[in-house]
C-alpha cells in the first residue's frame, strides 16, 4: 500500500511551492498536473460546443418558423439570425474563460471540476489583465496550431508550413519545459493554475480553533475584535487570510498571525494562532457582508 502512495506524494510535493505576498505572508501552493489542467480544457470546451449546440438547433427553430409563417421579412430576419448566432459563439469563445476566471473562483467550470485555479504568481489579487492576457494567447498556443495541424497533411504549405508547424509546436509544448507547465500565456500575465483546496472553509471553522464569537476551543482565549481594527483589511485580505487557514501550514498561520497583530496593534502571544485567525477571519467576513448590504464595498486595505 505505501509503495504506491509513497511515489504519488513524492511527485506531489515537487509541485510545492512557497510563495511569499506583497504583504509579506508566506503561501504554499501546489503547482496543478499537466494532466488536471488537460483535462479542465476538455470539460470546458465540451461544455462550451454543447452551450453552442443547443443556441444553433435554437435559433434553426426560430429560423425555420420564420420560413413557414410565410414573413415577408425572411431575408432580413435570416441576417439577424446569423449575425446573432457569429455574436454569440465569438463571446462564448473568447468570454468564457475571461468571465470565469475573473470570479472570485478564479476557475471555470471545467477547473472547478478538476479541483484547479488560477493564482497570481506572486501571490497578490488576480487582476483583470493578467487575466485577459493570459486567455487572448489561447488560440496562439492551442487553436490556430490545431487547425494548422488538420490542414497541413495536405502537403501543399511547403517549405513555409514546415517553419510555421515548428513555431506552433513551440507555443503546444512550451508547458512541457519547464516545471511549473506554465503556458506562454501564464508566462506573459504572470499567472500559474494551482489546486484548490476542496476542503470547506465553514467545514473546517465549526470544528477546529475559534469559533464566530471568538472563543479559543485551545486556551479559552476570548478574541473580540473591534470596528476600527476590523476596517483595516478588504476582501482581498479576507479571500488571503481564507487560503491560508484552508491550507493549515504552521509556517503561514505563524505569518499571517504575525503580520495582523503588527497591523493591528495586538500581541496575543504564541501557540493560539489558528483560534486567533479564525476568530479575525469570521468577524472580518461578517463585518464585510454587513456592510455588502448596504451598498459598501471595500475591495482592500488601500481602497
Amino acid at each position: 500500500m505505501s509503495a504506491n502512495i509513497l511515489p504519488h506524494l513524492a511527485h506531489r510535493a515537487k509541485r510545492r511551492r512557497e510563495v511569499i505576498t506583497p504583504e509579506g505572508i508566506a503561501l504554499s501552493f501546489t503547482v496543478a498536473s499537466r494532466g488536471a489542467r488537460a483535462g479542465a480544457l476538455i470539460l470546458d470546451l465540451v461544455l462550451m460546443f454543447v452551450i453552442g449546440i443547443g443556441v444553433t438547433l435554437l435559433l434553426i427553430w426560430i429560423g425555420g418558423g420564420l420560413f413557414d409563417s410565410g414573413s415577408q421579412n425572411i431575408g432580413g430576419a435570416s441576417e439577424f439570425i446569423a449575425v446573432f448566432w457569429t455574436l454569440f459563439w465569438f463571446l462564448l469563445w473568447n468570454g468564457y474563460f475571461m468571465v470565469m476566471e475573473m470570479g472570485p473562483r478564479g476557475a471555470t467550470f471545467g477547473k472547478r471540476a478538476a479541483g484547479i485555479r488560477v493564482a497570481a504568481r506572486d501571490g497578490g489579487r488576480l487582476t483583470p489583465e493578467a487575466v485577459v492576457a493570459r486567455n487572448l494567447l489561447r488560440d496562439i498556443e492551442l487553436f490556430l496550431p490545431l487547425i494548422f495541424f488538420l490542414v497541413a497533411p495536405s502537403g501543399e504549405a511547403g517549405l513555409a508550413g514546415i517553419a510555421a508547424a515548428a513555431w506552433f509546436l513551440v507555443f503546444v509544448l512550451f508547458p512541457f519545459f519547464n516545471r511549473d507547465a506554465l503556458r506562454a500565456g501564464d508566462l506573459i500575465a504572470g499567472t500559474w493554475v494551482v489546486e484548490a483546496p476542496r476542503v470547506k472553509l465553514a467545514d473546517t471553522l465549526s470544528t477546529e480553533g475559534a469559533a464566530r464569537e471568538g472563543a479559543s476551543t485551545l486556551t479559552g482565549a476570548a478574541y473580540r475584535f473591534g470596528d476600527a481594527e476590523l476596517s483595516i483589511y478588504g476582501e482581498y485580505e479576507l479571500q488571503t487570510l481564507e487560503r491560508v487557514l484552508r491550507d493549515g501550514q504552521p509556517e503561514a498561520l505563524e505569518s499571517v498571525h504575525a503580520a495582523i497583530c503588527r497591523k493591528i496593534g495586538w500581541d496575543p502571544g504564541a501557540g493560539d494562532e489558528r483560534a486567533f485567525l479564525e476568530a479575525f477571519y469570521a468577524q472580518l467576513r461578517a463585518k464585510l457582508e454587513g456592510e455588502m448590504r448596504f451598498g459598501k464595498r471595500k475591495a482592500d486595505k488601500f481602497s
